[in-house]
């Protein structure tokens, strides 16, 4: 595959990412070249699970229902606990570049995990602290994987959406 931008979109909520994700579905785009990134729990209003069951993770609570159903679209769900993050769920390409990163001891310079796996993908460093920053707020990150046309048609997919920044 070859990845000339991975552009990414932020939602404020997971309605929002959501909707974005079911648009880019009806389009037809492959839903294995999306990445979402999001806390989208307040673990102090609800109690909140993950778990398995067979190969897929499952989740209970607030936005069990939300998680839950993108881990059947997207692929490599994961939860990581991130410093200065807390608990944050994932899904898509950006697991793998993450867990290769983790494995390879390679943050360096004061760059989070999800910083270097950011970096990794080709994500600037201004847009790298700015996605950090966003899911600090319990925003949701959607990236967007693949060929200069493959992302050039998600882009206009998602042109009308609410996310509130796009790189």
């Amino acid at each position: 595959m070859d990845h000339q931008k991975t552009p990414a979109f932020i939602y404020n909520t997971h309605t929002e990412a959501e909707e974005a994700i079911r648009s880019l579905s009806k389009s037809g785009f492959d839903m294995k070249q999306l990445s979402l990134v999001g806390k989208g729990y307040h673990s102090e209003e609800h109690p909140i699970g993950f778990y398995t069951v067979g190969d897929r993770i499952k989740a209970w609570g607030g936005v069990g229902a939300f998680w839950g159903a993108l881990w059947g679209a997207l692929v490599a769900p994961a939860i990581f606990v991130f410093p200065g993050l807390g608990l944050v769920a994932m899904a898509g390409p950006l697991v793998a570049t993450l867990v290769s990163v983790l494995e390879g001891a390679a943050i360096v310079g004061g760059v989070s995990a999800l910083g270097a796996a950011l970096s990794q993908i080709g994500v600037p460093k201004n847009q790298v602290i700015k996605y950090e920053t966003a899911v600090k707020a319990d925003k949701f990150v959607l990236m967007v994987h693949g060929n200069v046309k493959e992302v050039a048609g998600a882009c206009i997919t998602l042109e009308g959406s609410k996310a509130w920044a796009a790189a």
